[in-house]
C-alpha cells in the first residue's frame, strides 16, 4: 500500500470515529420522536458522515482527518473543489467506487493513492500538504 493510501485509510477511520460520535449523540434526541429502526440505523448515520464531510471539505479542503494525516481536497487544477465535485465524490465513493477499484486495481496504484476511483469520477486529487 502506498503511503497516501496508508494516509487516506487512517484519516478514514479517524473521521468514522468522530462521525459515530456525532451519530450517537444525534441519535439520542432522534429516539424520542422517531420510533422506527430503519432511520437509526441507516439514515441517520450516513446523513451525519455525508454532512460533516461535506461541510469539512467545503469550508477548507480538508475533514479532521485529512488534516490530522496531512493531507487535502483539491481540484484537478489546484483550486478548492466546487460543491458539486464534493457531493459527486461522497455519493459515488459510498455507491460504485468500490467496483471501480476492484475492476481496476492496478491503475489506481499507480497513481501511488492519490486518484482513487471517486476522485477520477469528480475530477479531484488528494495532495500531500
Amino acid at each position: 500500500m502506498q503511503s497516501i493510501t496508508k494516509k487516506r485509510t487512517a484519516a478514514i477511520a479517524i473521521d468514522l470515529a468522530i462521525s459515530t460520535a456525532v451519530t450517537l449523540g444525534v441519535e439520542y434526541f432522534l429516539r424520542k420522536k422517531v420510533k422506527n429502526e430503519a432511520v437509526h440505523n441507516l439514515i441517520t448515520p450516513t446523513v451525519v458522515m455525508w454532512g460533516l464531510e461535506y461541510a469539512q471539505l467545503r469550508k477548507s479542503g480538508q475533514t479532521i482527518g485529512y488534516k490530522a494525516m496531512g493531507l487535502a481536497l483539491e481540484n484537478e487544477d489546484g483550486s478548492k473543489p466546487t460543491d458539486a465535485q464534493i457531493a459527486k465524490r461522497i455519493v459515488y465513493r459510498d455507491t460504485i467506487s468500490t467496483f471501480d477499484y476492484i475492476k481496476d486495481r492496478h491503475h489506481f496504484e499507480e497513481q501511488d493513492g492519490a486518484i482513487l476511483p471517486h476522485d477520477r469520477f469528480a475530477h479531484t486529487v488528494v495532495k500531500e500538504v
